[in-house]
């Protein structure tokens, strides 16, 4: 729909029209309703010509009135841009034969558009219609008739739009159904107080909760660990505007098996309405994608890369060390790097374990041998070196919660206090076991794993065969 001009359109009416400039068939005599002034009580308000005028002028739409014999009655701004022809121009001509439309063309489109006053609802038709410059534009009307107060066709009001506006409005409504639907990222609609109003089904899955039942909650119900930097890329965009490149967050949930640690990498826009001057925030509109088998197996690469890298620099180093002993220790230090924050080395001697070589037990360091010799190892039954040895091979074992019970468990473990996760794997060479190797991680590193066995078990035997080669000078 559109809106007349509130000069130039109530000159020439139909015949069933009143002189006040309103639709065919509908009276705008200001006093018919409001007498003199206006609308009754108010002084110095608009009259009923003036506010619907002003009403038709500011409709989006383009529109167009005809009455009962065709005559153009009514025509707005956003006709007159399209067309290029003013109001006063159009309104008291007859059709729109030789100006809007070509004249070969003119009986056909008249004929259409003066049909949707006898029939019921809206009709839709498509015309190319001529601009003032001669250019041709292709619009897609909706067209429906108006009767007068006895009930009579009066007349036809006519809307249009150039057809690749409405096109483009109807791909950004099929793409947003789309995104809301079937997409394969998680589109989530979160509103200014960032609570989420709108969750397409990806979304709702990557969140553990059906669509329904995560709007309108705090994120922090959803998301155990993370919230926090999700929020503030949120605040972030709802005060400076969306990122130029997508972010990966990692974040923990909460689910019904459990927590669950997930990477998603998320892009961000802003959300603002488009029907004021000034844009107001409605929210941000938060895509994301589940990212977190490759980010994943990206780290694992990298990890691989770097312990690879680690063991070839710690072989050169050895090659040059003339103490075997020497090259077991600093194959140590090269093996530590980013994979544990102590190390000890536990030789068998008799029935017994004798510490060999440690770092530091308060302070990072290096491997070194124990001062003064060889110590015992007072291990008690059962102790993880000790289960290494008796089976030939890995043990791993990590402290349970709590700071207090870590301590506990590495001082009565003979090891250093801040000690929360161990890994012991046996040296052996020549099929002799020649003692054990404890790899020992603080609590704030995650606990050993499968693919640290693999690496661990590497290291042990490079330092086995270092430490049976020292073993075979001394004997000399």
């Amino acid at each position: 729909m559109g809106a007349s001009r509130s000069s130039g359109t109530t000159d020439e009416l139909g015949p069933d029209e009143d002189s006040g400039g309103g639709p065919p068939g509908c009276s705008t005599d200001p006093g018919a309703s409001a007498g003199e002034g206006g609308i009754p009580g108010v002084p110095g308000a608009p009259d009923g010509s003036e506010l619907l005028a002003a009403l038709l002028d500011g409709m989006d739409a383009a529109l167009c009135a005809f009455d009962a014999a065709g005559t153009v009655t009514h025509w707005n701004r956003e006709a007159e841009r399209i067309l290029g022809w003013s109001a006063q121009e159009a309104v008291g001509r007859a059709g729109f034969a030789g100006w809007a439309v070509r004249r070969a063309d003119a009986d056909e489109v008249r004929a259409r558009l003066m049909s949707a006053m006898d029939a019921p609802g809206r009709q839709v038709h498509e015309f190319a219609l001529l601009r003032k410059d001669g250019g041709r534009v292709l619009v897609r009307t909706q067209s429906a008739g108006v009767r007068g107060a006895d009930g009579k066709p009066a007349g036809v009001y006519c809307a249009f739009s150039e057809v690749h506006a409405q096109i483009d409005l109807e791909r950004a409504i099929a793409l947003s159904e789309a995104l809301l639907e079937d997409a394969s990222w998680g589109v989530v609609l979160v509103d200014v107080d960032l609570r989420p109003t709108v969750v397409n089904a990806y979304a709702s899955r990557a969140l553990g909760g059906g669509r329904t039942r995560l709007l309108g909650r705090p994120l922090g119900e959803l998301v155990v660990q993370g919230v926090e930097e999700l929020e503030a890329a949120l605040h972030h965009v709802l005060a400076e505007g969306a990122p130029s490149a997508p972010a990966e967050l990692w974040v923990t949930l909460r689910t019904a098996e459990g927590e669950r640690r997930r990477c998603w990498r998320s892009g961000f826009l802003r959300l603002a309405s488009p029907l004021t001057e000034e844009p107001v925030p409605l929210g941000v509109g938060w895509l994301f994608r589940d990212v977190t088998a490759a980010k994943l197996a990206e780290q694992e690469a990298d990890r691989l890369r770097f312990r690879a890298s680690q063991l070839h620099r710690a072989a050169r180093t050895a090659s040059e060390c003339e103490d075997p002993m020497e090259a077991a220790t600093s194959l140590l230090d090269f093996a530590l790097a980013g994979f544990a924050d102590h190390v000890l080395v536990d030789l068998v001697a008799g029935e017994r374990l004798v510490r060999t070589a440690a770092t530091p037990f308060d302070a990072p360091g290096p491997c070194l041998p124990v001062a003064g010799g060889s110590i015992p190892a007072r291990y008690g039954p059962g102790h993880p070196a000790l289960q290494s040895v008796e089976r030939t091979g890995t043990v791993r074992t990590s402290a349970g919660a709590g700071e207090a019970a870590a301590a506990a468990w590495a001082t009565e473990r003979r090891w250093p206090r801040d000690a929360a996760h161990a890994l012991c794997a046996v040296l052996r060479s020549r099929g002799r076991t020649l003692g054990v190797l404890t790899f020992l991680r603080a609590a704030n590193r995650a606990a050993f794993e499968r693919p640290d066995t693999a690496y661990a078990e590497t290291v042990a035997a490079r330092v086995a065969g270092a430490v049976d080669l020292a073993q075979v000078t001394a004997g000399r």
